[in-house]
C-alpha cells in the first residue's frame, strides 16, 4: 500500500475514521473502552465539523486520520493494515508543514506511538499519573518544534 493521497475530511469520512478508532481501542488489550462505537463515530464528526480532520486514502478508502488544532495533536490513527506503510508519517509531516510547533498526549502503555513520535522530532515534556484523563491511565505530553535537534 503506497501513494497516500491526503484531504480535508468531509462529514461523510465520520464513519471511517470513527470505525478506525474503535478498532484501535477494540483492538488495544491496555486501552479501556469507555465509550460506544456510536459515540466514536460521534466524537469523530465533531472533529471533522470543527475542520480539524485530514484523511488519508488509498484506492478510494480512508485509512488513516489525523486531527490537529493550532499546534495541538488531537489525534493520529491509520487502520491495521496500512500501518509501517507511510501513511502516518504522511499525515504527521503534513501537520509538521503547518505550525512551527506541535504538542500531543499518549498514554505510557503507547510504546509504539512514542517511537513513532521520537523518529519524527518529537521530545517528551511532562508525564502524569492519567487522573487528567478520561481513561485513568498514566500519560505523557510530547511536543515538536521545527529546528530543534
Amino acid at each position: 500500500m503506497t501513494g497516500f493521497f491526503l484531504r480535508p475530511a468531509r462529514p461523510t469520512d465520520a464513519g471511517r475514521t470513527g470505525a478506525i478508532l474503535s478498532a484501535f481501542i477494540d483492538h488495544t488489550d491496555w486501552m479501556p473502552r469507555i465509550h460506544t462505537r456510536a459515540e466514536d463515530l460521534s466524537f469523530a464528526a465533531d472533529m471533522i465539523d470543527r475542520g480539524w480532520v485530514t484523511v488519508a486514502e488509498t484506492a478510494g478508502t480512508v485509512v488513516g486520520f489525523s486531527a490537529r488544532e493550532a499546534c495541538m495533536v488531537h489525534a493520529l490513527y491509520v487502520d491495521a493494515r496500512a500501518r509501517g506503510k507511510g501513511c502516518g508519517g504522511a499525515l504527521l509531516k503534513q501537520m509538521q508543514r503547518a505550525t512551527d510547533t506541535l504538542t500531543l498526549w499518549t498514554f505510557q502503555h503507547n510504546t509504539r506511538a512514542q517511537a513513532f513520535y521520537r523518529h519524527h522530532g518529537f521530545a517528551e515534556m511532562e508525564r502524569t499519573d492519567g487522573a487528567g484523563n478520561d481513561e485513568g491511565l498514566p500519560d505523557l505530553r510530547m511536543g515538536w518544534k521545527r529546528g530543534r535537534i
